[in-house]
């Protein structure tokens, strides 16, 4: 019996095992990088509304451009995301001799994206709740003379009471759908380019402690 996309949350060893002895396809990563994609550009569009208020009295059309934006960031740097984070792993095991192509480590990738689908559904539904109840400082036309204007309502902005503790749900989930995600992709870059666990534990584990470091660094620099 083939295994199932659950057998990639639960079960990556098994999966990907099987997978190595399958051809390379993208199609079904680049899927769910796509509907990773679309969540976080959805939540991109609720962030940028804020913003498109704070703005939009600055200049005509502003509100447009920083929605557009955030949208299109979201979703492009999903996939920009998918291509760094391939290379990285890709790159850190070639210290280790790993045999295997590029798209195999490319595919486990996007098959070990899966849990960050989970993670933005629950940040989509946090920022839902949460957005209603910040206050947001509108910026007038003087703002274009003033950075000192901007800088103060960005602060403010930032350090609203709902805000704070949205972005510290949002930065909790990050992390921990993260690792969730770290565990996959080492059985997945294990089978995809020949590695023992410890080899492709080091791989994946290094960048990633890195990040987890960076989110929580960056949460207490608020």
């Amino acid at each position: 019996m083939s295994p199932s996309l659950i057998d990639i949350l639960f079960r990556p060893d098994a999966f990907f095992e099987h997978g190595a002895q399958e051809p390379e396809s993208l199609k079904i990563p680049a899927l769910i990088v796509l509907t990773g994609g679309i969540l976080a550009a959805a939540y991109g569009y609720l962030m940028g509304e804020l913003s498109a208020r704070m703005m939009a009295g600055m200049m005509p059309g502003m509100d447009a451009i920083i929605l557009i934006s955030a949208v299109l960031g979201a979703l492009v740097g999903t996939f920009i995301f998918w291509a760094v984070a391939a290379g990285i792993f890709y790159i850190i095991s070639t210290f280790f001799k790993g045999s295997g192509s590029f798209n195999r480590v490319l595919e486990v990738v996007g098959y070990g994206y899966l849990p960050q689908i989970i993670g933005s559904l629950i940040t989509l539904v946090a920022a839902i709740q949460y957005l209603p109840k910040i206050t947001v400082p509108v910026l007038t036309k003087s703002a274009l003379d003033d950075p000192e204007i901007i800088e103060t309502a960005m602060a403010a902005f930032m350090h609203d009471p709902a805000m704070l503790e949205l972005t510290q749900i949002t930065s909790l989930i990050a992390i921990v759908f993260m690792l969730w995600s770290a565990n996959i992709w080492i059985f997945g870059m294990k089978h995809a380019r020949k590695l023992s666990m410890r080899d492709a534990a080091i791989c994946v584990g290094a960048p990633v402690i890195l990040y987890v470091v960076y989110v929580i660094y960056s949460l207490g620099a608020m």
